[in-house]
């Protein structure tokens, strides 16, 4: 499959503008673009890095070959996986130092928060949306969360934005952790290979971000 061939008219990305401005189609205008202003307000991190990972996420769909409506869901998906986090309280979400375990289940619920929220919106396909929403902290060997999917249980496209999430979350300075160089982001992901990543979907993440326009430049 060519790249782009699989995604529709209305639904084609320009890389360059992967933010809610993106073309939709227009039973989907203003569907969660709000979504994503409201998250921003709340934590202002979050609008680049969702822009990154769509990106990125884009780029990998194309490459195994999703199909157009897949990737459509990949897209709408990698720019609101961290909507949820509207539901976590700001002590926690924007704490800058180590989560305490408490604290950190809090956080892993924006997983099941997100889920719940893009099921409420006119999205024609939110079912699908929310589905990746909720499983893209999933681990491959089921360490993950928020139901401990392992291997092919875990829906392809969720496989595919755990990757690139971690690597964006990685290469970007946050109030807890400084930004992590492209190889050194590289050598941790590489160690996580068949724990926490799929193996082949990790193998394609190796030669899209060779190329990407999100990788992160080398110091």
């Amino acid at each position: 499959m060519t790249p782009g061939g699989a995604v529709s008219s209305w639904a084609a990305l320009k890389l360059e503008g992967c933010s809610m401005i993106s073309t939709i189609a227009p039973d989907q205008e203003n569907a969660y673009p709000s979504l994503i202003a409201a998250l921003c307000e709340r934590d202002t991190y979050t609008r680049g890095h969702c822009d990154r990972v769509c990106v990125l996420a884009l780029e990998m769909g194309h490459a195994v070959g999703l199909s157009a409506s897949d990737l459509e869901s990949l897209r709408i998906a990698s720019q609101l996986h961290d909507v949820g986090k509207i539901g976590v309280r700001d002590d926690v979400l924007l704490k800058p130092g180590k989560l305490t375990p408490d604290e950190w289940e809090l956080m892993k619920a924006h997983s099941t928060h997100g889920e719940r929220i893009v099921k409420e919106t006119f999205l024609s396909n939110a079912v699908e949306v929310a589905s990746i929403v909720r499983h893209h902290h999933e681990a491959f060997d089921g360490s993950g969360y928020p139901d401990g999917l392992a291997g092919n249980e875990i829906p392809q496209s969720c496989r595919i934005l755990s990757a690139v999430d971690s690597y964006d979350a990685m290469t970007t300075g946050r109030p807890y952790h400084n930004a992590r160089s492209h190889r050194e982001a590289m050598d941790i992901l590489k160690n996580e290979v068949g724990t926490k990543f799929d193996p082949y979907i990790f193998s394609v993440f190796l030669n899209v971000i060779a190329v990407s326009s999100a990788r992160t430049p080398e110091p």
